[in-house]
């Protein structure tokens, strides 16, 4: 009985491209990850990928309502006095973004750096002047008119526990 066997350098081989062949499968099955927008607070950040994200494309005008009503999955804990922070990735930036307080525009002019300092008493004081137990804040991408992504953070009065 023979039995073919492959020489040391030729078993190297084989085990490489099939090494490389499983990769680019496993690498083309991958979605590609938004970018991250991120909230701190004293010493304690949040990050997010977005809620809503067109690659870069204005999301449907359809879809956008719903984008911005989405229940955020992280919360972010702040008082009247804490500065909060927000930081958006290049990409971000360079199309520009802008905040949504509780689903409604809160800056006309979208902001093209790439960092941001705001009070905290901007996101839980009312328009009845009562504070508010929690607020969800949405980081928004516009390019133009268009909305290109959206990021949702809760805030949560941490004064109201």
């Amino acid at each position: 009985m023979t039995v073919a066997f492959f020489s040391g350098k030729g078993r190297r081989i084989g085990v490489a491209l099939g090494a490389v062949s499983a990769g680019l499968l496993v690498l083309s099955a991958c979605d590609k990850p938004t970018p991250l927008a991120t909230v701190t607070v004293g010493s304690d950040s949040v990050h997010t990928e977005a809620a809503c994200y067109n690659d870069g494309d204005a999301i449907k005008e359809s879809l956008v309502q719903g984008c911005l009503n989405k229940k955020a999955d992280k919360v972010v804990k702040i008082s009247m006095d804490d500065k909060v922070r927000f930081g958006v990735d290049p990409e971000i930036a360079e199309n520009g973004w802008t905040l949504f307080i509780n689903g409604q525009q809160a800056e006309q002019e979208p902001y093209k750096n790439t960092y941001r300092t705001i009070p905290g008493n901007a996101f839980l004081a009312s328009q009845t002047g009562q504070t508010a137990e929690e607020t969800t804040v949405s980081i928004v991408e516009t390019k133009g008119k268009k909305l290109t992504g959206v990021w949702q953070f809760r805030f949560e009065n941490k004064d109201k526990d």
